[in-house]
């Protein structure tokens, strides 16, 4: 087991007991909602091209993601990693493959650069340069920059 998996392993897990309480009233609020299922399903490209389904709840914003910890413990994400893509998506084929040596993260450059105000180009050369010289301390850098850059988007929605 590498130094990043059992970071990874170790901070989902944490995670996963702190935020509990959050994760049992995401889903709560969405089936009392009435809206449908609780948990959102995408086929996504994971290490190597391994598809697996990914689990979100079928809420906005950022409470959206917490399922996503499951992944991480049970190996499929990373704490920090490229984009999740689908398998059909054409980074996924020819020499594109090469983001999937790693697995796809919960947040990476991409998110704290911008995200969606990026084009999708420069999001993807977020993703190769992550995984052409990612190391943990890399990690630890992009996890510090993700609380903060999702807020400033929130302030930025709601000013």
């Amino acid at each position: 087991m590498t130094a990043k998996r059992a970071f990874d392993m170790v901070v989902g897990i944490v995670l996963l007991i702190a935020l509990s309480p959050l994760i049992t009233g995401a889903a709560l609020s969405v089936t009392l909602s009435g809206s449908g299922a609780v948990l959102r399903r995408r086929r996504v490209a994971g290490l190597e091209g391994r598809p697996f389904t990914m689990l979100t709840f079928r809420t906005k914003g950022p409470l959206a993601a917490l399922p996503l910890l499951l992944h991480v413990v049970a190996g499929q994400m990373s704490l920090v990693g490229p984009c999740p893509l689908t398998p059909t998506h054409r980074e996924c084929a020819g020499d594109g493959r090469r983001r999937l040596s790693v697995r796809p993260g919960l947040t990476g450059p991409w998110q704290i650069s911008g995200r969606s105000d990026l084009p999708w180009e420069e999001r993807e050369l977020l993703d190769l340069h992550y995984v052409d010289h990612h190391w943990l301390g890399m990690d630890l850098a992009v996890l510090a920059r993700t609380l903060p850059a999702v807020r400033r988007r929130r302030a930025a929605r709601f000013a």
